[in-house]
């Protein structure tokens, strides 16, 4: 690790909340649903799909996670006439699995069939492991009923998931592959970047092979050409997967994989709740902090 990053990952959590909104700007498309429609339209000018992600996270409270559960579903309302795509991603926890697995199912159920009244989908992101079976549980109760409407994140750096890969392209489940940004432990996940690589090369097989929808959600490079291959090897159509990447991170990257005649998807956040996830990102990302620099330099922000 270089100083200049270990320097980010331990002055962030210190650093003023303004500091931090600046370099947060590549990261996040704003406070207000208006302002994520413009960064989707802004994407979809560029050939990107989007789904949209109202920031929040771990509520202790069922009000909270009825207030998050209340704004999905206005955004879902508000999406036929903003005339974009509706497609969602949310965290479990911020609908409330910490307080009862129940109470979240329910949840996410009254935002998937809302989804699905308006053609659309709905992701269920993945976080810590303690959480996984209970995600999973929840994911499949809703798949059964609303097929096609939902999705699930598995990542590969935890030492589960190529037979929950199995197990899932079983269900011919739609999928997101990612490497996953929880430090565990060992016996949980795997610590070496290389292993997680490999891991996730073999669990995008597994799942494509299977039949299952992959997004496959990377920003490495040496990942992204991995995938191709596989596509490639199976035969695979442009409309049996897709690629996915973060707002802000490597334009240059999503540039490349949307001129090969690739879908590509862009993770689009937004909210009240930015704070959180921004420095999760920026410490995930320390490089970032030096590009928003240069960009600074340079009078602008790529996005």
């Amino acid at each position: 690790m270089s100083l200049f990053n270990a320097f980010v990952r331990t002055t962030l959590p210190l650093a003023p909340r303004p500091i931090i909104r600046f370099f947060a700007r590549r990261y996040v498309a704003g406070t207000t649903f208006e302002q994520a429609v413009a960064t989707v339209r802004r994407l979809a000018g560029q050939g990107c799909c989007a789904t949209l992600d109202v920031l929040g996270e771990s509520v202790a409270e069922r009000a909270q996670a009825e207030a998050a559960r209340d704004e999905y579903l206005r955004m879902l309302d508000a999406i036929p006439a903003a005339g974009i795509e509706p497609n969602v991603s949310l965290k479990p926890t911020q609908l409330g699995l910490a307080i009862d697995e129940g109470f979240c199912r329910d949840n996410i159920s009254r935002i998937v069939e809302k989804a699905a009244g308006l053609g659309g989908f709905v992701r269920i992101d993945m976080e810590d492991s303690p959480t996984t079976d209970a995600t999973l549980r929840v994911f499949r109760d809703i798949a059964a009923r609303f097929p096609g409407r939902t999705g699930v994140v598995l990542q590969s750096r935890l030492r589960r998931t190529l037979a929950d890969a199995a197990a899932l392209g079983a269900e011919r489940a739609n999928i997101r592959l990612c490497k996953g940004i929880y430090l565990e432990p060992r016996p949980v996940a795997y610590e070496e970047r290389d292993i997680i690589r490999n891991a996730f090369v073999s669990a995008l097989r597994v799942l494509l092979r299977a039949g299952s929808y992959v997004g496959i959600a990377t920003h490495d490079e040496w990942l992204v050409e991995q995938s191709l291959a596989v596509v490639a090897d199976l035969g695979l159509r442009p409309d049996q997967y897709e690629f996915q990447m973060l707002l802000g991170v490597d334009p240059e990257l999503r540039r490349i994989i949307v001129g090969g005649g690739h879908r590509l998807r862009v993770y689009v956040p937004f909210g009240t709740h930015w704070y959180p996830y921004s420095v999760r990102r920026l410490r995930e990302n320390p490089t970032i902090v030096r590009a928003g620099l240069e960009g600074f330099l340079r009078g602008r922000l790529d996005t």
